[in-house]
């Protein structure tokens, strides 16, 4: 996931040049944007790029993946 756009894990084929919309709730707020599909990997998933996103769901967005980014880092050991 990036402020530009997300892979989604599915067996499901996703079309390429399809739209899509993305409406999710996270810890960080609400989060619609409007999606269209750039690449499909068949039982692996599919790329979508984001073509909207209101500035509101923005901010979330950056919030979640900052959140995302600092609890998937290693963390720094304590000397």
């Amino acid at each position: 996931m990036s402020l530009g756009g997300l892979f989604v894990e599915t067996h499901k084929s996703g079309v390429v040049g399809s739209t899509v919309k993305l409406d999710f709730l996270v810890r960080e707020g609400q989060i619609r944007a409007d999606a269209v599909v750039r690449r499909a990997e068949p039982g692996r998933g599919f790329a979508m790029k984001f073509t909207t996103v209101s500035e509101e769901d923005r901010s979330h967005l950056e919030a979640l993946i900052n959140r995302l980014r600092h609890s998937s880092s290693p963390e720094t050991p304590a000397f």
